[in-house]
């Protein structure tokens, strides 16, 4: 099996998108409501924001290896047919890796990272890349219409589910006219990790209730409504692609690095899971690793999804 591998699911319709997203919105997260601890154990996690995963050294490296990952199964860094873009903005920039190569290969267009953090400071960034602090959720500090490209992705466990329309209306209005916005976000219900063995669908339960918690789409409603928002934020020329990805080592090297990348990202909670829920963080640690084992056995997908639309020229 090729290292490339991946199975693109059939091609969603905008409708198709919208028919399957019927469950209600969960409230919004209040700063302090379910506060994790700035530390605990090892790990470092930011006290007022819904975010559940940490910021600190052991998640920039997890974040730059899900990059290369994100990479080889697009085959690129985006599916938006951009051309000469003058400026370009990636909301929720994590490392900034993912920006560093836009600048690379646009170094005409300049290039902005916005995030609570700048995580990454001691890496000399490209002349044209410049990071802004910022939190999505109280508004981006710049004008309406300054960006050709706007992308965001994996903010499904940031962004509180009822923020999200508001969210991607305050993304298309800084898209300049004719400029693209792009998404690209996981599955977070257990419908999307299929077929699944009992490890994996207790760690699923366990999550999803921590997440839960402070507002966050349990659901995969946000996955499911990529092009809806995208459509009430008043873009066009809207593309929504599904994919399927194996974990595990039977879908070949994509399995075998998504399956590492996904249990690292499962470690990184498991300390908020054990404290929340009464239990020791080795037990889940240990139900980890038979949720990883399991990825194997039963051939394990995860679903994401990538979708994209155009600003009109004329509003």
């Amino acid at each position: 099996m090729p290292w490339w591998f991946f199975r693109r699911r059939s091609r969603g319709s905008l409708s198709a998108a919208r028919a399957a997203d019927l469950a209600q919105p969960s409230s919004g997260w209040l700063p302090g409501e379910v506060a994790l601890p700035r530390l605990q154990g090892s790990r470092r996690y930011l006290q007022e924001q819904p975010y559940l995963l940490p910021k600190d050294l052991g998640e920039v490296n997890r974040l730059d290896f899900q990059h290369y990952i994100l990479r080889a199964i697009l085959r690129g860094n985006y599916l938006a047919p951009i051309k000469q873009p003058r400026r370009i903005l990636d909301v929720g920039c994590g490392t900034g890796q993912w920006a560093f190569e836009l600048a690379q290969q646009f170094p005409q267009a300049e290039v902005i990272g916005l995030d609570l953090e700048q995580v990454k400071p001691s890496v000399s960034p490209p002349p044209n890349y410049r990071f802004v602090q910022g939190d999505i959720l109280q508004g981006l500090p710049f004008e309406s219409n300054s960006f050709d490209f706007v992308h965001q992705r994996l903010l499904v466990g940031a962004i509180p589910l009822a923020a999200w329309p508001g969210v991607v209306q305050e993304l298309a209005r800084v898209t300049a006219p004719g400029g693209w916005a792009e998404l690209l976000e996981v599955g977070t219900a257990l419908q999307d990790y299929l077929p699944s063995g009992p490890a994996t669908q207790e760690i699923n339960r366990l999550g999803a209730q921590l997440a839960a918690l402070r507002g966050l789409d349990t659901e995969s409603i946000v996955l499911r409504s990529l092009g809806r928002y995208l459509e009430e934020a008043g873009l066009v020329n809207i593309r929504y692609q599904p994919f399927s990805v194996p974990l595990g080592e039977w879908g070949g090297r994509i399995g075998s690095l998504m399956a590492l990348d996904l249990r690292e990202a499962c470690k990184a909670i498991s300390a908020p899971i054990a404290a929340r829920f009464g239990r020791s963080e080795q037990a889940i640690l240990q139900l980890i690793d038979q949720a990883y084992q399991e990825w194997s056995e039963f051939h394990t997908e995860w679903h994401f999804a990538v979708a994209y639309g155009q600003k009109p020229l004329t509003r």
